[in-house]
């Protein structure tokens, strides 16, 4: 790691350090009180670090625009969205250089109505969070935590009477959502999921608060749609709520929402904070909401396609398989609950945003990494550990599996907490598997530095911690069947201290390379040998 590098990663672990109290207990964000002075939404804003931040848009189809601009835009006409449009996208998510894909003319369909995919790669990762395009990954993330999330005010919606969303109406008879270019993404799938790159709307029918989460949403019929949710998430706790209550659970569901609005909805967010007042607090400007015709729910005013309905308590049907995160179909066909459809809105020329999951790393491993590796450090801040000095979740783990964590040493057991923090706290608990804790001196966002720092600097016999009986998913590929069955859905975790021995680290062998010094001096003498 460079001393530029160091030094900024020692900055921003200071300024987070100095952020909200423990995050396990304190929600990001405070509420706007309206005495602030709000950042506009798209107005240059410079903070210290001279970074500019900027957010140029406001929904999907203003985030394409800038796409469009940047050069990182493939239109493809004519895939069928029967086999073309997934085998498009299975060789291009994988690449963070390919370009944004959107499929139009899609034979059966309507034209005009399109699919997009693959927006979180290449220069419009940086843009899609409003930053300059010069920053690696790790430099985007810390930003990302510095710019949002360190301050970050929760700023309550703003409801509408009318906006884009209602230029097409759909009701009764007219309710078709077969009419929409929904792909069969992978091949073993048991069915189109319209639901890839969508979030569920729904409010807790106790505490009254909104959620958006993402969850895959397969389409039974015209008028049908089925959706899985993994235990302990907090639209199944809605669910679950409204189940005990024998009530229809009101939802919506946005199929093309603004990617900053997705990304909030794919995040680990605390209990009880909605990610609507999360995306204002970003913008320093409420989100428009209009309210659902038929269940009363805030839907984004500037959505592209909205399906709204009610879930019946007792109607299940079989949902499934679907290739998942893992790179698994690790859940076959089991019966889920279901989405009456009573409503579709849509905008003139609707754009669906598709991130299907694919064997990773790929486009969902990606988005995540950024945006999870900033909050598990804001958590691992907020909970009281020291000196930490970066974190990353590892695209090749889809940003779950694996996670780096580099400190600065600064007593015994100090790696050992680092670890067990990262593994249980809110954001790092659902579906880990392995924690790595190194010195400060490797690139955590590095996998082979992170891999070297682990084979050179750990014991086997004495290095490892076990965590049992942690929170996991039927997503995951390594629970037995036999205690699937069960509804055992825990795994174990292994937290790995990487860093040099903190009683004899003075006397750890030096590392064979150069010093930043000399680095920097070869780089810029010799870095031509690399064009």
């Amino acid at each position: 790691m460079s001393v530029a590098k160091v030094e900024k990663v020692e900055k921003v672990a200071k300024v987070a350090k100095d952020a909200l109290q423990d995050a396990m207990s304190n929600p990001i964000g405070a509420v706007a009180t309206g005495t602030e002075d709000p950042r506009p939404i798209v107005k240059t804003i410079e903070r210290h670090d001279g970074l500019h931040v900027e957010l140029l848009y406001g929904d999907l189809r203003q985030w394409l625009a800038e796409a469009e601009k940047l050069g990182e835009v493939r239109v493809i006409s004519g895939a069928s969205w029967q086999e073309d449009i997934g085998m498009a996208a299975e060789i291009a998510l994988h690449s963070d250089a390919a370009p944004c894909l959107v499929f139009d003319e899609v034979p059966g369909c309507a034209k005009g109505h399109r699919v997009l995919t693959n927006f979180f790669g290449g220069k419009r990762k940086n843009m899609t969070l409003g930053f300059p395009t010069h920053l690696n990954k790790l430099e985007l993330s810390e930003a990302f935590l510095e710019h949002y999330l360190k301050d970050l005010k929760r700023v309550p919606v703003q409801h509408v009477e009318t906006g884009p969303v209602f230029e097409n109406v759909l009701m009764g008879d007219d309710v078709d959502v077969t009419k929409f270019p929904t792909p069969v993404w992978h091949e073993r799938d048991g069915g189109r999921y319209i639901g890839t790159g969508s979030f569920n709307i729904t409010e807790d029918p106790e505490e009254h608060w909104i959620n958006l989460g993402t969850y895959r949403v397969m389409i039974q019929d015209s008028k049908t749609v089925g959706f899985y949710i993994s235990p302990g998430k907090h639209g199944r706790i809605h669910r679950d709520k409204y189940q005990a209550r024998n009530e229809p659970m009101p939802t919506a569901i946005v199929v093309g929402g603004d990617p900053l609005t997705f990304l909030m909805a794919c995040s680990e967010t605390p209990y009880g904070v909605s990610e609507y007042e999360l995306v204002g607090g970003i913008r320093n400007k409420p989100v428009q909401v209009v309210r659902g015709k038929v269940t009363g729910l805030p839907i984004p005013a500037n959505a592209e396609l909205v399906l709204e309905g009610f879930v019946d308590p007792s109607k299940r049907l079989p949902e499934g398989p679907f290739g998942e995160w893992t790179g698994y179909y690790a859940s076959d066909m089991r019966p889920e609950p279901v989405l009456d459809i009573q409503a579709i809105y849509h905008r003139n020329n609707p754009i669906m945003l598709g991130c299907p999951p694919l064997r990773p790393p790929d486009e969902l491993a990606r988005y995540r990494a950024v945006t999870r590796s900033a909050l598990l450090r804001q958590n691992m801040v907020k909970a009281g550990v020291p000196d930490v000095r970066a974190v990353w979740a590892h695209e090749v783990g889809t940003a779950r599996m694996l996670v780096g964590v580099s400190i600065t040493q600064r007593y015994p057991g100090h790696a050992t907490q680092a670890g067990h923090v990262a593994c249980q706290c809110h954001v790092g608990a659902y579906a880990g598997k392995y924690v790595i804790v190194v010195d400060e001196d490797i690139d955590v966002s590095n996998l082979d530095d992170l891999i070297w720092a682990m084979l050179t600097r750990s014991d086997p016999a004495t290095s490892i911690d076990i965590v049992h009986n942690a929170w996991s998913t039927p997503l995951d590929p390594r629970i037995s069947p036999e205690e699937k069955a069960k509804g055992n859905f825990t795994n174990s975790r292994a937290i790995i201290d990487a860093c040099r021995p903190f009683f004899w680290r003075d006397k750890f062998p030096p590392v064979n390379a150069p010093s930043p010094a000399v680095m920097k001096k070869a780089r810029e003498k010799f870095g031509y040998l690399l064009e």
